[in-house]
């Protein structure tokens, strides 16, 4: 090997070269930039992979678990409304039969929340997530609580306006937050149980429907006003808390000793990370991410996704009602779907990470949700109908925690990085209009148009933009391992090189 030249170590997988690779010169040595002090020097690999063990484990318990029931809060109150349509809310508040009403109640949410999004990262960042994420959640615990005291259809667009703005910052900002935690090869199965949140929200939020549609007529108010009560206050309670569950970045984390964050620093940057570390915003950030291909072949990827969950999630309660079944067994039908989504959301995540093959993740998930919608807009009994939600749950799901692993894991920048997730998310995300406002009340029972939208989005979008992104991202690849690259670093300094993020030449991309 030439003195002077690297060789070459997938970052994303640590994986030992092959022969071709070793052969691969990239160019002066990428630097680490600023490392700590290494606390375990003079210790044996093996004492070294036992204390990283046992470090990932204690994030693991000190961030997952309460971030899970963060957004397991953020989903059940954004869709708590398909339920509460079920227990009278639309009777209750003069809606009646006009559909445009209440999907524009619906539709409204998005607009807000994906307007807000993609400058949620920039604060979360400069205002620390122990204060941002807290205060957004006791914003939004307050807003659902004032949503059950709504007299008519204008109170309900308008809480739910100020909703979709108070939780916009929670899925990018936690998305983000954990790709400044963990490894590449890490993010995904953690991306995966967050996510599972939602589906357990899903499970979660028929049975509590069910249960809290007893209180009807308690105080003068329906069940569907006690839902949005009740949900409410547990959020502005849990947000309280937070203040004392949520933890900095690495390197202001409070509950790591001064030797584990410089451990959990080390590791970032040697998985040419610098996204644990003080980086202080510049314009130039936001526009490498707004100009960066990926950010929005990664927001196509994504409506692909989220524009399906949004029209299941919200609708799901509907369409299992209108098979025929009375709306307390709909609202417990509905548990089912969700918790097969859950299973498998979390088995997906697992898989892409040792695998590190997102790409074909995403495509092979994305096909069980087509055949399921195929099964909605084709079968007529309502047993294959009801087959066709679990498919379209199993198929829907797992797909958004991996399409966001898939963009953290590619782009690289503490503010790019959060710019391009705020980006394609809240892109995503006002997709959700559409959602609102595909199954109409005149298409019941069989709600053909919604499917027939849905499906397309998820072949269009999820599947062909899957497709197109991992064949670019495996054509870029080759060229950085054939050296083509190597003249993007030309001429600068350590310092210069490591401030290339993903366009340095050893950055190689998870396909």
């Amino acid at each position: 090997m030439k003195e002077g030249a690297v060789e070459y170590i997938d970052a994303d997988s640590g994986r030992t070269p092959s022969d071709n690779e070793k052969g691969a010169t990239l160019g002066p040595k990428a630097s680490y930039g600023d490392l700590p002090a290494d606390p375990d020097a003079g210790r044996s690999e093996a004492e070294k992979a036992h204390i990283d063990k046992r470090l990932k484990w204690r994030l693991d318990l000190k961030l997952i678990p309460w971030l899970c029931l963060l957004y397991l809060c953020s989903f059940l109150d954004r869709t708590n409304i398909g339920n509460a349509k079920l227990d009278g809310l639309t009777t209750d508040l003069g809606i009646g039969t006009n559909a445009g009403l209440y999907n524009a109640a619906l539709s409204i949410f998005f607009v807000s929340y994906s307007l807000f999004e993609p400058l949620t990262n920039i604060l979360l960042k400069r205002l620390r997530p122990s204060i941002f994420l807290p205060a957004i959640m006791i914003l939004w615990g307050i807003v659902m609580t004032t949503m059950g005291l709504c007299t008519n259809a204008g109170g309900l667009m308008a809480a739910r306006f100020f909703l979709g703005l108070a939780e916009a910052g929670l899925f990018p900002g936690v998305n983000y937050y954990l790709s400044c935690w963990y490894k590449r090869s890490e993010f995904g199965i953690r991306a995966a149980i967050f996510f599972s949140a939602a589906a357990v929200a899903g499970s979660f939020g028929g049975l509590l429907a069910a249960a809290i549609n007893l209180m009807s007529g308690i105080g003068g108010k329906g069940g569907w006003a006690w839902i949005f009560i009740l949900e409410g206050l547990a959020t502005f309670l849990i947000g309280i808390v937070s203040f004392w569950m949520v933890h900095d970045f690495p390197d202001d984390a409070k509950f790591l000793s001064v030797d584990d964050r410089a451990r959990v620093i080390r590791r970032l940057k040697f998985d040419n990370q610098s996204s644990a570390e003080h980086e202080e915003f510049k314009m130039e950030y936001f526009w490498a991410a707004v100009k960066d291909w990926k950010t929005w072949n990664g927001a196509v990827i994504y409506m692909g996704a989220d524009g399906a969950l949004y029209a299941f999630s919200l609708f799901l309660p509907t369409i299992i009602a209108d098979l025929g079944y009375t709306a307390t067994t709909a609202q417990l039908l509905t548990v089912p779907p969700y918790a097969a989504a859950a299973v498998l959301t979390i088995t997906v995540g697992y898989v892409a990470d040792r695998t590190r093959q997102r790409g074909l993740c995403n495509i092979a998930t994305s096909l069980i949700g087509i055949a399921g919608f195929a099964m909605l807009l084709g079968g007529s009994s309502a047993g294959v109908q009801y087959a066709g939600t679990f498919l379209g749950a199993m198929g829907i799901y797992p797909c958004v925690p991996n399409t966001i692993s898939w963009a953290s894991n590619n782009i690289e920048g503490v503010y790019k990085r959060g710019v391009a997730l705020g980006i394609i998310i809240g892109w995503g995300n006002l997709n959700g209009v559409v959602s609102s406002n595909i199954y109409r009340a005149q298409d019941k029972p069989r709600y053909k148009p919604g499917h027939a939208t849905v499906l397309g989005y998820m072949v269009l979008f999820l599947l062909g933009g899957s497709i197109v992104q991992r064949i670019l991202l495996a054509r870029e690849n080759k060229k950085r391992l054939a050296g083509q690259r190597d003249g993007w670093i030309a001429g600068k300094n350590d310092e210069e090189i490591d401030m290339l993020g993903d366009k340095r030449p050893d950055f190689i991309y998870t396909l």
